[in-house]
């Protein structure tokens, strides 16, 4: 089965009508692929309420895809098919991870090699896995927000770390002083959001 490295869910099709950008995302299966292996390590109570575990996610013909994109992240294929792919598709953001996480430091080191590659491309990743993400030196074109709900949240250095916060409506959000990233997924990158506040409403 051919898979689409790249593709957009129905958040990212609506930043990119509302922004103009070209916005797409890249996922592997979320918490666990197939096998048991863990794709999202230090996810912590956020695994009850992922959104990548349920509706279109969850469906038999979508499954697969992700299993697949997950195998193809552990080959030395990866980067360069990643690279044909943005290409191909010429993203103005590419969001990684829509469902998964970085699940080890190899695989951290070919998206940063990615985006050395693609200067011209804005990277942008939620994450649990903080540790890794701090000791990693990152070009200028990408970015990470911290989620605040893994197991890793107590290294998130809320006054400095850009990060998450999951509030229960928009007046609670709005009141802490938080940006909504909920409209428009790129509310939440550095390149739009001058805080390092980010957002989200459970749903």
């Amino acid at each position: 089965m051919a898979i689409s490295l790249l593709t957009q869910n129905s958040k990212l099709k609506k930043t990119s009508k509302l922004t103009g950008h070209r916005v797409f995302n890249f996922g592997i299966p979320a918490y666990k692929s197939a096998a048991g292996k863990l794709t999202c390590p230090f996810a912590g109570e956020c695994v009850k309420f992922c959104y990548a575990q349920k509706g279109a996610y969850s469906w038999s013909n979508v499954k697969p895809a992700f299993e697949k994109r997950y195998e193809l992240t552990k080959t030395d294929d990866f980067v360069n098919e990643m690279n044909k792919e943005i290409a191909k598709k010429k993203p103005d953001y590419v969001r990684v991870h829509d469902s998964g996480d970085y699940y080890s430091k190899a695989y951290l080191d070919k998206w940063i090699e990615i985006a050395i590659h693609n200067p011209h491309v804005r990277f942008y990743s939620y994450t649990n896995s903080v540790e890794l993400l701090k000791d990693a030196e990152l070009p200028d074109n990408y970015d990470i927000i911290f989620s605040d709900s893994g197991k890793q949240k107590d290294k998130i250095n809320i006054n400095v770390d850009r990060h998450t916060r999951i509030f229960t409506n928009l007046a609670e959000m709005t009141l802490a002083g938080y940006v909504n990233a909920m409209e428009t997924d790129l509310n939440a990158t550095k390149w739009f959001n001058a805080t390092n506040k980010v957002g989200l409403i459970f749903h």
